[in-house]
């Protein structure tokens, strides 16, 4: 066996609740005055009020609250942020939301800790002189891992292109997860972060990357995940739906925080900055794509995705088994947008024919493409670039 390393330095503590009152786990960290990051439809549902009232009964303060998070969020509202929480004298971040919430709030520590400039001085990876100060995020979509990876993805408004900022000083201190909190996604919103989790456990299962630890976590997330989604679109409440979904995304960034991802998030990084597509929604698309341009090099861990996703058959070929989990990924898209209008085709979803040859070029040019099983190559990725449309 080849030498490999697992680490996962964020606490994670599940349960139905927890997010109105979790004061035991922050009497563990050096929190007294928090800067508060969320998003406004959070604001406005309310959601993060009976949040807020449990932190102050705990006697931790908070200093200052930014909710003007965009869906994909961008240089400027990063800066904007963290400007406010230096201003504030906070002496840690908390963020309530999805993984554009909890990468801004990642960018703001970083800032708030050690200044300077987000692109000129922390691009890339490994780039964090030190540790940052404590950051807890409760997640409120059940998707992106963002709780507990190393990693920022943050758009720059002025390419159109999404930066990824990766350290391992980046991990939250804390991740708090709350079933309750997500029963506020709407039906199609819990297809698009969830198919987004479902794509980090699948690409992380089969990069070059991957060890036997990270495929463990991904193992588990893939089928939690297919029998639990179409339960959470159709009956909201479903806590246990709703749980298990939680618990799957949360796996599923513990394992490509380690393994990486592919040739999928290059296409839908490229997407998002293109054409503004969320990003679960743009992996949603592009994961069978992604699964056929590999599957000559994949083909046998397809077939082991195949019977995690059941679809393997006695006596079937490791061909014949990958294929029918790519079917299989293809058919519960469409059972998917059946339920609950989440698009399948990148023209459903507002891209126009003349942007596909600028993704493909962008998924090449993309980070994840060092960590795909296959070389990517924009002549023929193209092609399914052009088949996802």
């Amino acid at each position: 066996m080849d030498f490999f390393q697992f680490n996962c330095p964020t606490r994670v503590v599940f349960n139905n609740g927890l997010a109105r009152d979790f004061g035991a786990e922050l009497s563990l960290l050096p929190v007294s005055r928090l800067f508060v990051i969320t998003d406004k439809v959070l604001v406005d549902l309310k959601v993060i009020d009976p949040i807020l009232e449990g932190i102050k009964k705990a006697g931790v303060g908070v200093v200052g609250l930014f909710s003007d998070v965009p869906s994909n969020s961008e240089l400027g509202v990063v800066k904007m942020a963290a400007e406010r929480a230096v201003r504030s004298e906070a002496d840690s971040v908390f963020a309530i939301g999805g993984g554009s919430v909890i990468d801004t709030a990642k960018g703001v520590d970083l800032l708030l800790t050690h200044n300077g400039d987000l692109v000129a001085d922390y691009s890339g990876a490994q780039t964090v002189p030190g540790p940052l100060r404590p950051l807890i995020v409760v997640p409120t979509t059940a998707g992106t891992g963002s709780e507990v990876s190393t990693a920022a993805v943050i758009l720059d408004e002025k390419t159109h292109t999404k930066l990824s900022f990766v350290d391992r000083h980046l991990a939250p201190s804390l991740a708090i997860l709350d079933p309750e909190v997500t029963r506020s996604m709407p039906p199609r919103l819990t297809a698009a972060t969830a198919m987004d989790a479902m794509t980090h456990a699948i690409e992380s299962y089969t990069s070059p990357q991957a060890n036997p630890v990270s495929r463990a976590f991904s193992a588990q997330a893939i089928p939690l995940i297919r029998k639990n989604l179409m339960r959470a679109v159709l009956h909201g409440e479903d806590l246990e739906a709703r749980g298990a979904l939680l618990t799957a995304a949360t796996m599923a960034g513990i394992a490509f925080d380690h393994a990486m991802v592919g040739v999928v998030h290059g296409m839908a990084h490229a997407t998002g900055g293109l054409a503004g597509v969320h990003h679960g929604t743009a992996n949603s698309i592009f994961l069978p794509w992604g699964m056929e341009y590999n599957l000559e090099v994949a083909e046998a861990y397809y077939a082991e995705i195949a019977e995690l996703l059941e679809v393997r058959r006695r006596g079937m070929s490791d061909r014949a088994a990958a294929r029918a989990a790519i079917e299989s990924i293809k058919r519960f898209r469409k059972e998917l947008s059946r339920a609950c209008g989440l698009p399948h085709r990148l023209r459903d979803a507002g891209v126009k024919e003349g942007q596909l040859e600028a993704i493909a070029e962008g998924a090449v040019n993309d980070g994840t493409s060092f960590y795909n099983p296959r070389e990517v190559v924009k002549e023929e990725l193209l092609g399914f670039v052009k088949k996802a449309w």
